[in-house]
């Protein structure tokens, strides 16, 4: 029997990512890496399910534009089946992407096709049919998309779909004030958070892992929380569960969409049988893999394979 597949809902863009080999010099010439690549978090989240080897549906919006074009056709060599809607007054969204030395990064957005996702825009028989739904809170911070983004989650809960959430930025999340945002996050019924540390300080005020787990145990009790904490690992947090789960020291180059790829690579993993932990170990090595190379969906390779098949 074909199971369902798994739904993600949000951002698809362009990433054009920008290395200089040297500090930026004002009114001159800098040498760098330059790359225009598919992005976006959720079409991020969505691809790397799907190279990982799950079913995934992604529920979005573009441009009706060559760039809007481009983006469908990649997630569907990517075998991820896309429900876009292509609009005609707004041009697909492109996202720069200044990268450190550090392999830190800082973004500039503009405001394309993917902030107009509107409800009636939403694929109903999709969302009758998913039995996980991951959204990210980059959908969340303006309206629209906010209200299509609640919506979907809602059909998608009384369908009997699982929730996943990523708080996105923590920025963001201060921009719009703890409580509006954590009262947003209340009426999705959220089954499972993935913070990073710094959403994380946010959302509880706490500034270590474990009083932050003592936070969200108490605060959210029946949620599955993985809090990802870098070069650290994660802790998995839950109603019967506390763990930290580390990860391999490596070298970062660029932390662009590691994020991503982590929260793929444990929702792929978990809905399989449930097991947390291994998800969790299966999340840091893709995670860290990702963070060794260029761009948010660098292009797999044996050591990929290795990780793929060691699940």
């Amino acid at each position: 029997m074909q199971q369902r597949p798994i739904g993600v809902i949000g951002d698809l863009v362009w990433d054009v990512l920008v290395k200089p080999d040297t500090q930026l010099q004002l009114g001159g010439d800098t040498t760098g890496q330059i790359l225009m690549t598919p992005g976006g978090s959720a079409a991020n989240v969505a691809t790397w399910i799907a190279r990982l080897g799950s079913d995934v549906a992604f529920i979005g919006s573009v441009g009706r534009d060559i760039s809007g074009d481009l983006l469908i056709t990649d997630l569907q060599r990517e075998r991820v089946v896309p429900h876009v809607v292509q609009l005609e007054s707004y041009p697909t969204s492109t996202i720069v992407v200044m990268i450190e030395p550090t392999g830190q990064r800082s973004m500039i957005t503009n405001q394309g096709a993917d902030f107009y996702l509107v409800p009636a825009h939403l694929p109903g028989a999709v969302l009758d049919t998913v039995r996980h739904l991951h959204v990210t809170a980059w959908s969340l911070f303006s309206d629209p998309p906010q209200d299509a983004i609640v919506q979907a989650v809602r059909r998608a809960k009384a369908a009997g779909a699982m929730i996943s959430f990523d708080p996105a930025s923590y920025q963001m999340i201060e921009s719009m004030g703890r409580d509006t945002f954590v009262a947003l996050m209340d009426t999705m019924s959220i089954d499972m958070l993935f913070p990073n540390r710094d959403e994380a300080r946010i959302l509880t005020g706490e500034s270590t892992p474990e009083r932050m787990a003592a936070f969200f145990r108490q605060r959210w009790p029946s949620m599955q929380v993985i809090l990802k904490l870098d070069a650290e690992g994660c802790m998995v947090i839950g109603p019967h569960t506390q763990q930290h789960v580390t990860t391999t020291t490596v070298s970062a180059l660029d932390s662009t969409g590691a994020g991503d790829s982590f929260n793929a690579a444990f929702l792929h993993r978990y809905l399989r049988d449930g097991d947390a932990i291994a998800s969790a170990q299966l999340a840091n090595r893709l995670g860290s893999w990702v963070v060794q190379r260029f761009g948010a969906r660098p292009a797999p390779d044996a050591a990929f394979e290795a990780i793929r098949a060691n699940q």
